[in-house]
């Protein structure tokens, strides 16, 4: 169950990290209450699922996943451009995040 609580995490993190352009420096209402809900709900996911999961894997996991999502939304929609030197850097964030839950398993 903590894991499902991590990934409801993960999905409103990324939710709300996507509406920050939207806010335009929070001076737009809806985007703005959005991305509060959805950071509120975040961590209070996040709070539930370090209950069960040691806080450094769950936020390595948390910080990681949701910072590739984050990457691949921005080139996807936002119209960010995407090099080989961050799909790199996303690759070896991913990997640190691997490593970690390895460690963890011991």
């Amino acid at each position: 169950m903590a894991y499902l609580f991590l990934l409801g995490a993960i999905t409103a993190e990324v939710i709300g990290t996507s509406l920050l352009k939207a806010t335009d420096g929070f001076t737009r209402l809806w985007p703005t209450a959005g991305l509060a809900v959805a950071y509120l709900s975040a961590f209070g996911l996040l709070s539930l699922a370090v209950k069960d999961i040691p806080v450094g894997v769950a936020y390595a996991v948390w910080s990681g996943l949701g910072t590739a999502a984050i990457m691949a939304i921005g080139a996807a929609f936002l119209g960010e451009p995407l090099s080989v030197t961050k799909v790199i850097g996303a690759g070896l964030v991913i990997a640190g995040v691997v490593v970690l839950n390895l460690g963890g398993a011991h």
